[in-house]
């Protein structure tokens, strides 16, 4: 790991979760950042999840040589960042544990009760000396907790980024950022882009050469690329021209619509990308659907309203700030389709929706529903 000068990694990765924040499916583990700048004097940037405390201190202790941690600065207090900080009190009482008001109120409500005996509570824009090294704490509340805060060390040109420009995926897989950055963006920040936007306005105006996330690798090159997605993804523009097609199928017939309406769409040379919502990974569906700029909804009616997979895929997209985006819809009903009507009720909260129109099948497909599916790929194959 490439690290700028008195700057050292001391985090785990942990290969025994299986959801992240009880809902990501994280096959490939994750990291758990931890940080030491040693200079006049030490700082520690943040803890790790409490299962691994021992682990995250044996770290810490082989890179201190003996010296003793001055600060212990806490950027997020999510527990999968903070959960070791008694542990790290208990080892080293006299180090002063850094974070702004809300730190310690959230701190307090997670511990029951008051930790560490020497604090520093710090505002906006000031500045902790360590030598060489300083740190300067810029607020960053709503990404994607309130009390988040990064920090700049001007001398190493290094931004301690707390959650953002995070990914899953443990630091011992070799994994490509973008996908899994943007499943973790869109599932865990997403819905804050205007926090989001904030920040990266306020980080502009800094030079920075070196970013240190909590989750993920260190990011040292191409800074641009990371930073442009970040500036996309919070401004809930078009990553990729495609189209993500999400749908629920009970006996197949809704199932074999998707399929026409796949092959058309390819023929006419688009981008597709398709998920069952009842067997697919419903995040990667979410991910796709802020990713391009189409987005076709099918499923069947199911008690008057639409089948539970969507219901919660639809939820899931107005929970996130889903927006600026064209939509078009596939409905299924026996004898009342309700779907499309069920939908665009749940899409109605979302901002800049332009709906490309909706297919109505009763049961099975027929030449007329074929022919429609078929105007359908051509509409939104237009619109590119």
């Amino acid at each position: 790991m490439k690290l700028p000068q008195g700057i050292e990694y001391v985090g785990v990765n942990d290969h025994e979760i299986d959801l992240f924040e009880g809902q990501y499916i994280v096959p490939a583990g994750m990291a758990y950042n931890s940080y030491v700048i040693s200079d006049d004097k030490v700082a520690v940037m943040d803890t790790v999840d409490h299962r691994f405390a021992d682990e995250w201190l044996a770290n810490l202790a082989a890179v201190l040589h003996g010296r003793q941690p001055d600060y212990l600065v806490i950027q997020h207090m999510e527990p999968d960042h903070s959960g070791s900080i008694e542990n790290f009190c208990r080892k080293y009482p006299e180090t002063t544990v850094v974070g702004n008001a809300k730190t310690f109120l959230i701190m307090e409500n997670f511990l029951g009760k008051e930790i560490a005996s020497h604090r520093l509570i710090v505002k906006d824009g000031e500045t902790l000396s360590l030598g060489k090294h300083s740190l300067t704490f810029v607020l960053a509340p709503m990404v994607h907790w309130p009390e988040v805060m990064v920090s700049y060390d001007e001398y190493a040109h290094t931004l301690f980024s707390a959650d953002a420009f995070g990914k899953f995926g443990a630091l011992d897989v070799d994994e490509e950022w973008d996908c899994e950055a943007r499943r973790y963006y869109v599932g865990i920040v997403g819905k804050y882009g205007p926090s989001v936007q904030t920040l990266l306005k306020k980080a502009a105006a800094l030079d920075i050469r070196t970013m240190c996330p909590l989750h993920g690798p260190v990011l040292c090159e191409n800074l641009a690329h990371y930073i442009g997605l970040y500036d996309t993804w919070s401004r809930y523009d078009t990553e990729s021209e495609g189209i993500c097609i999400c749908y629920t199928s009970v006996y197949g017939h809704t199932k074999q619509a998707v399929e026409l309406l796949t092959e058309h769409l390819e023929r006419l040379g688009q981008k597709v990308s398709i998920h069952d919502l009842a067997r697919d990974d419903m995040a990667e569906a979410v991910e796709d659907s802020f990713r391009y700029g189409k987005l076709v909804l099918a499923s069947t009616t199911y008690n008057a309203s639409v089948f539970p997979f969507m219901h919660d895929f639809v939820t899931r997209l107005a929970e996130h700030s889903f927006q600026n985006k064209r939509v078009a819809i596939i409905e299924n009903g026996s004898w009342a389709p309700m779907a499309a009507k069920t939908i665009i009720g749940l899409l109605a909260p979302c901002k800049n929706i332009t709906y490309d129109g909706t297919v109505t099948l009763l049961s099975a497909m027929t030449d007329n529903n074929r022919s429609e599916i078929e105007q359908l790929a051509h509409k939104l194959a237009q619109n590119s």
